[in-house]
C-alpha cells in the first residue's frame, strides 16, 4: 500500500513528508520535485509569505544514489521564515515571559474548533498546523507520484477555471488548456478572462477582502481497470473526493460533470462506448468524459478529471466579527498574513492529490517490490488489454 504522512508547522523548522510503499529502484527526480514546489508558490494573488520562502526538498532517508531502497522515504522542506519565529516556535524550552496567547478565533478557520478539541488556551497551536503551509508536504508526495506515473505513460495537469464570478470561456482540448495554463500567472487558459480575473483580485484586495474560485485537474493516459466497485475504500471516486477535499479551503469536489449530471437526462450524460480495432492497447473507448473517467469506482481509461471549488480565504484584512474566548467580548478577528486569492496555488496541490490517488491505484494493481517487477506486470496487463482485439464472439 502506498501512503504518505506530513509533519511540521507553518513557522516551525520544516515541513516533513514520509512516504511508505514506494518500490525499490524508483529514480527520485529532485529538480522536478523542486519545480513542483515552485509552482505551488506561484500565482497572482499570493501573499507575502511567498516572497520569503524558496522551497527546496532534501532527502533524509530511503534513497541511495538517486534511487529508492524499498523502505520509507523521508523528505524535508525547510521553512526559511523559522529564523524569525525560532523563539515562539522552539520545539524545546518554554514561552517567553512577554508572550501573549492568541484568544480571538478567526471565522472560517479551524481556530475555535481546534481550541475546543485539543483543550488549547492559545490559538497559535491550531493556526500553525492548520495552515495551508502544510500543502508543501502534499506537493512533495504528489511530485513523487508524478515521477512514478511517468513509467506508465500518465501525465497530470490542471488549470484554473474561474475566479469569483469570472469564468474562462474559450473551448479547446484538454492538452491546450493545460499548456496555456502553464504560462499563465493565474494558471488559467483564457487570456481575455484572465485580465478580468486579475483586475478583480486587485480590486478585492484593495477592499480588504478575498476571493475563491474553481480549478480542474486532469490525468491523461490512464489505463482502464484501476480501483474497484467491491468496497467503498477501493472506489477511485471515493479516493479522489477524500484527497482533494482534504486540501485546505476546498469546499466542493465533483468527478467530471458531477453536479451538472443532476440536471441532465441519462441520454445526455452517460459516456457512450465505441470500438476501434486500430486503438492500442484497448479497442473500446469513449468520445466524451462527463463521468470524469470513472464509472462504478473503476477507471474507464484515457482521461480522468475532477473539478474543485475553493472558498474565499477566511483571513480578511478588514476582519470579520468574532469573540475573544478569554474576555467573552465581541471583537474584530485578527489578521494573520494571508493571500487575497489562493486558487492558482490550490490547483497545483490538486494536481498532486490526483497524481497520488492514481499512483496508489497503479501501485496496488501492479504490485511488485521493485520498479522492474512493476513494469513487467504492467506490460503483461497491456498485453491483456490488447487481447480484446482478437476475441471472437463468446470468448472470454
Amino acid at each position: 500500500m502506498l501512503e504518505f504522512h506530513t509533519a511540521g508547522e507553518s513557522h516551525g523548522p520544516a515541513i516533513i513528508t514520509l512516504i511508505r510503499g514506494l518500490p525499490a529502484n524508483l529514480e527520485v527526480d529532485i529538480p522536478f520535485i523542486n519545480r513542483e514546489l515552485s509552482r505551488r508558490q506561484s500565482g497572482f494573488g499570493s501573499g507575502g509569505r511567498m516572497k520569503i520562502e524558496k522551497d527546496e526538498v532534501e532527502i533524509l532517508g530511503g534513497v541511495r544514489w538517486g534511487k529508492t531502497l524499498g523502505g520509507p522515504v523521508v523528505f524535508e522542506v525547510k521553512n526559511r521564515d523559522y529564523e524569525n519565529w525560532s523563539t515562539l516556535m522552539d520545539p524545546r524550552g518554554s514561552a517567553p515571559s512577554s508572550y501573549e496567547e492568541i484568544t480571538i478565533p478567526r471565522p472560517g478557520h479551524a481556530d475555535l474548533g481546534g481550541m475546543v478539541k485539543y483543550r488549547f488556551s492559545d490559538l497559535r497551536n491550531v493556526i500553525e498546523r492548520a495552515s495551508a503551509r502544510e500543502t508543501v508536504g502534499k506537493c512533495v508526495a504528489g511530485a513523487v507520484a508524478k515521477v512514478f506515473l511517468r513509467h506508465f505513460g500518465v501525465k497530470v495537469g490542471g488549470f484554473v477555471e474561474s475566479i469569483g464570478e469570472i469564468s474562462a470561456q474559450e473551448e479547446m482540448s484538454w492538452e491546450e488548456k493545460i499548456s496555456r495554463a502553464e504560462s499563465s500567472p493565474l494558471h488559467t487558459y483564457d487570456p481575455e478572462r484572465e485580465k478580468e480575473m486579475i483586475e478583480l483580485i486587485e480590486k478585492v484586495g484593495e477592499e480588504g477582502d478575498t476571493l475563491g474560485g474553481t480549478f480542474v485537474v486532469v490525468a491523461q493516459g490512464v489505463v482502464p481497470g484501476l480501483g474497484s466497485y467491491g468496497e467503498i475504500q477501493e472506489r477511485l471516486d471515493s479516493q479522489l473526493a477524500f484527497f482533494l477535499m482534504g486540501i485546505p479551503g476546498i469546499k466542493g469536489v465533483e468527478v467530471g460533470e458531477g453536479f451538472r449530471s443532476a440536471t441532465l437526462r441519462g441520454s445526455q450524460f452517460h459516456d457512450e462506448i465505441f470500438y476501434d480495432s486500430r486503438r492500442l492497447p484497448f479497442p473500446f473507448y469513449r468520445q466524451t468524459f462527463r463521468s470524469g473517467g470513472v464509472e462504478g469506482g473503476i477507471s474507464v481509461g484515457d482521461i480522468m478529471w475532477v473539478r474543485c471549488a475553493m472558498k474565499p480565504i477566511p483571513t480578511l484584512r478588514r476582519g470579520l466579527m468574532s469573540v475573544d474566548v478569554r474576555e467573552k467580548k465581541a471583537v474584530s478577528a485578527r489578521f494573520e498574513r494571508s493571500d487575497i486569492c489562493a486558487v492558482p496555488r490550490a490547483m497545483v496541490v490538486g494536481e498532486a492529490m490526483l497524481a497520488w490517488v492514481l499512483a496508489a491505484a497503479y501501485r496496488k494493481k501492479f504490485g511488485g517490490d521493485s520498479m522492474e517487477e512493476i513494469e513487467a506486470y504492467f506490460k503483461d496487463y497491456l498485453d491483456y488489454l490488447e487481447s480484446f482485439h482478437s476475441l471472437e464472439d463468446g470468448e472470454k
